[in-house]
């Protein structure tokens, strides 16, 4: 949620204590584990004494635990999450084809979904020497911009590549694709090959290949990919590979 929209919302909404919960919940980043109300209220950009007042509500519906004058993360969100079935089974389908991947390439191998004009990483599984990469577990970064990200706008519906275009098409990399005609082009071949490529979009040195993983209906569901060193990988000739272990995921998922 932006700075504009949190500072638009109406205490007196219901949708809006509901967004303001998000907004703090948001405030955490993944290194953290208690932080004060002050700081909760800077990253959240909320007044301190609303964020005061909803945290009240928050640790009796044990979204949130105190430890002194700190909050951190509460139990209820931990419960919530291992309900998050669909993601946590995509994952324990996807891990030994990942390991095997990961074995046959030395590549660092991704696992991400789509949420709405973001990927966000299910897993990530690293190999040695390998660059440094933006992605986390857990972590967002724009579709467009990223292996996994294309080869799941490449599967989605029209109205979906045009909300990320909307978006201006943000540079995360030196080489990000900004170009509204390229990008649908890239993703026309992404869609008619099975294959998506990312050459320094997501980072300096960065390479990788990217497949969608897709479910019974044939629907995208998620992508993996490998990851590593322009200029010491060659992701043409890790590209079968790649497809293979998201072929197979998706078998498995099918089946």
């Amino acid at each position: 949620m932006c700075p504009e929209e949190r500072a638009g919302l109406d205490a007196s909404s219901p949708t809006s204590v509901v967004l303001r919960m998000a907004a703090v919940l948001d405030a955490f980043d993944a290194g953290d584990v208690y932080l004060g109300v002050n700081e909760l209220a800077r990253r959240a950009q909320i007044p301190n004494s609303t964020v005061s007042r909803l945290l009240k509500d928050m640790e009796r519906a044990g979204f949130i635990e105190r430890r002194g004058n700190k909050v951190g993360l509460g139990l209820r969100l931990f419960e919530w999450g291992e309900r998050a079935s669909r993601r946590r089974s995509l994952r324990e389908v996807a891990l030994p084809f990942m390991a095997d991947l990961r074995e046959a390439t030395h590549q660092t191998i991704h696992l991400a979904v789509l949420d709405g004009v973001e990927v966000v990483y299910v897993e990530i599984l690293h190999s040695k020497n390998t660059p440094w990469l933006p992605s986390q577990v857990g972590g967002r970064l724009p579709a467009h911009a990223t292996g996994v990200g294309k080869a799941l706008l490449a599967a989605a519906p029209a109205e979906v590549v045009e909300q990320a275009i909307a978006t201006g098409l943000p540079r995360v990399g030196p080489r990000t694709l900004r170009n509204a005609k390229l990008l649908k082009q890239q993703l026309g071949r992404v869609a008619s090959t099975g294959i998506a490529y990312e050459i320094q979009e997501s980072a300096h040195g960065v390479v990788c290949v990217a497949a969608a993983i897709t479910d019974v209906e044939g629907r995208a569901v998620a992508a993996v990919s490998a990851s590593g060193w322009a200029g010491k990988v060659d992701i043409r000739r890790v590209a079968p590979a790649v497809r293979t272990a998201a072929l197979s995921i998706s078998r498995v998922i099918a089946s």
